[in-house]
């Protein structure tokens, strides 16, 4: 696609560009021209600027049967600009600058309306095609039809999205940092402050200290907390968590995390928030948080069928164990509180950005993720 191209020349037609394409689980991308179709009603096609690399793509990437599919356009973690709109679609228009969300919003059904959770009934789970119709808006040159990812699919320069997955904001936000709040820095952030709603003076463990571990340290610093710890094996984390509000570092491999956190926090934490997807770790963190009123926080997960075992004498006495998706967040709201308090110079977020490279490079993020080299490495659509 012609950078020059005007939308109002786009609007209504395909769109030919590049994206990278996942065609075999755990081969390098293929970056190829694909051909994007226009919107359809409640829809919006957005001109993707940049996106950044996480887990959850990778753990795609590598998987082998369903829900893993191909072949497919991975990526959920993005900003861009609206370059056309569907009928009906009221909230953005052209030229707006936007955030994508694997997390729906429809503003519509009891569970968006409710302040009790951040679900959304009318689109319960992200979608290998666009939610309201069942087809998918990519296809090859061959007419293959590409499946999407995550109801985002921001590996390519143009994806369409539906509007119960879009949120705008404010252009002025560098994109390299915005494009952080699409999912990582969000989910983490809003774990500690919507889903634990941690206490100014508490004590917090986390167990395992990637990108999301960083981001619930973070968000624990801003609610106040008085002791962050964190757990890891890889003791090089406590130097780089140090700039989130990590105060303490636990390494599983030299101690036993129960009783270790258990003395340090005299009796067990008040939050614990586990951030790997083990079951193991799950219950070890469980049994990290202290009776009568710790709240375990799952941010993880584990394999399709896997069950925590919890001693249900800890369960009367008190100890929560929730989940936390999106770290409990309604995109359209949460996230614009997230973006004041970064222009507020409250919340870190360049400091998650470790790698930026080009569009052709990506599979070099693909690299510097699994070799354990980065936080969140960004990635360039174009080298403007």
């Amino acid at each position: 696609m012609d950078d020059e191209k005007l939308p109002s020349e786009s609007r209504g037609k395909p769109i030919r560009c590049r994206a990278a394409v996942s065609r075999k689980p755990g081969e390098p991308l293929v970056i190829e021209e694909i051909m994007v179709a226009p919107p359809m009603p409640h829809e919006v096609r957005i001109r993707i600027i940049c996106t950044s690399l996480c887990q959850t793509d990778l753990s795609f990437w590598k998987m082998k049967d369903f829900p893993a599919i191909f072949p497919r356009i991975l990526g959920h973690e993005a900003i861009g600009v609206v370059e056309s709109v569907g009928e009906d679609v009221n909230e953005v228009t052209e030229g707006d600058t936007v955030i994508p969300t694997f997390k729906s919003e429809c503003g519509e059904c009891a569970d968006c309306k409710s302040t009790r959770s951040n679900l959304c009934a009318k689109f319960p789970r992200p979608s290998i095609f666009m939610p309201r119709y069942g087809t998918s808006r990519f296809t090859d040159l061959s007419g293959e039809v590409l499946y999407h990812f995550l109801s985002v699919s921001s590996f390519t320069e143009y994806t369409v999205v539906d509007k119960a997955h879009i949120t705008k904001i404010d252009p002025a936000i560098p994109p390299s940092s915005a494009c952080l709040l699409s999912c990582g820095v969000s989910t983490g952030v809003g774990a500690a402050w919507r889903t634990a709603k941690v206490e100014k003076g508490s004590t917090v463990a986390i167990f395992g200290l990637g990108s999301i571990g960083l981001a619930v340290a973070e968000g624990a610093r801003l609610c106040g907390a008085a002791r962050i710890i964190g757990v890891d094996v890889n003791r090089d984390k406590f130097e780089i968590g140090k700039k989130f509000g990590l105060t303490d570092f636990v390494d599983p491999a030299n101690c036993e995390n129960n009783s270790v956190i258990k003395e340090m926090t005299g009796g067990g934490a008040d939050y614990c928030f586990e951030c790997v997807g083990l079951i193991t770790l799950m219950q070890e963190a469980y049994a990290c948080c202290r009776k009568g009123w710790g709240k375990t926080v799952v941010l993880g997960m584990d394999g399709p069928g896997s069950q925590v075992t919890l001693p249900s004498l800890d369960i009367i006495f008190g100890k929560t164990l929730t989940g936390s998706l999106f770290g409990g967040l309604k995109p359209k709201s949460d996230i614009a509180v997230l973006i004041n308090r970064y222009k507020d110079k409250e919340l870190q977020l360049d400091e998650f950005v470790t790698h930026e490279i080009r569009f052709e490079e990506i599979n070099k993020a693909f690299d510097l993720l699994i070799e354990g080299k980065c936080l969140r490495c960004v990635i360039y659509m174009t080298n403007e």
